[in-house]
């Protein structure tokens, strides 16, 4: 399994519309390209929140070629609506994981 991992720093201002925008339409969207068949929505602690939270959203692909196909065929548009919509208030940056256990 692959998980791909997007850790995201947003500022107070959009705290709490991006984290209701996040489960309300940006996840759901992610999921319904049928290519992660879960995810988590992790808060980071123990981390300097002066300018705002940081999440961990991560996303679970059965295979390898599952996770390439959304980068290839979903991810540049879906990144695209967060950028539009979030701006310099939102900062991003992502891993790709493998599970080994």
């Amino acid at each position: 399994m692959i998980v791909y991992n997007v850790t995201a720093k947003v500022t107070w201002a959009i705290n709490d519309a991006f984290v209701a925008w996040m489960k309300q339409v940006h996840i759901p969207e992610v999921l319904a390209t049928g290519l992660f068949f879960e995810y988590r929505m992790l808060r980071l602690l123990e981390t300097d929140e002066t300018e705002g939270p940081t999440y961990a959203i991560q996303y679970t692909a059965r295979t390898p070629e599952d996770y390439n196909r959304y980068i290839s065929e979903n991810a540049p548009q879906l990144r695209q609506k967060v950028l539009d919509k979030w701006g310099d208030q939102y900062l991003a940056f992502r891993s790709v994981l493998q599970v080994v256990n």
